[in-house]
């Protein structure tokens, strides 16, 4: 924790503002590497990007884990290829607007929440943060297979954006659980 006078509790951490921009970096750099290392599966990849996300949120708290997923969309909106299967599925825009655009959106809108926890305090034992961390999970999946029922249908949505992912989202859950648990009682 910082001892610094200026520090805000934000997230798990006291952080001042320049290690809230340090933060708000590594999280969009942690973001876009681990948009890149992925299962390939049509129309949605699988990538660690979920695990990285609640993380973000959880550590960074509500306004910087926002910000740092909103400066991931701004990047990948001005066509640069940091999201998984770019460039060759395309990029910027057009890929926002494809089959992977409700996740993205719920990538914000999980990590503004799962931040919102943080900072007050509602992830302080196991079984909140478990819940917590659930809850970001189904905030990503809520929107993304909105969004794919759009063009595929509800069931067709659920059929190829939710159920192929089950066990790798139960996996990346308890990961976050664990490694949010392990360093909140490390440094709180």
């Amino acid at each position: 924790m910082s001892a610094n006078a200026s520090a805000i509790k934000t997230g798990l951490f006291d952080l001042s503002p320049a290690q809230r921009v340090a933060g708000i970096l590594i999280g969009n750099l942690l973001l876009i590497l681990s948009a890149k290392i992925q299962i390939p599966f049509w129309p949605v990849p699988m990538t660690m990007q979920t695990f990285v996300v609640l993380m973000i949120g959880a550590l960074l708290g509500a306004r910087a884990g926002a910000a740092t997923v909103a400066l991931y969309l701004f990047e990948g909106g001005l066509n640069f290829a940091v999201f998984a299967g770019t460039p060759e599925r395309g990029i910027g825009l057009a890929y926002m607007y494809g089959p992977t655009g409700g996740y993205l959106i719920g990538f914000f809108v999980a990590a503004l929440a799962i931040g919102l926890a943080s900072d007050r305090g509602w992830m302080k034992s196991l079984a909140s943060n478990a819940v917590w961390m659930l809850a970001g999970h189904a905030i990503i999946f809520a929107f993304g297979v909105a969004w794919l029922a759009r063009v595929l249908g509800f069931e067709a949505a659920l059929a190829s954006g939710l159920y192929p992912f089950w066990l790798a989202t139960a996996l990346k859950t308890a990961m976050a659980v664990a490694v949010y648990e392990a360093l909140r009682r490390r440094f709180v």
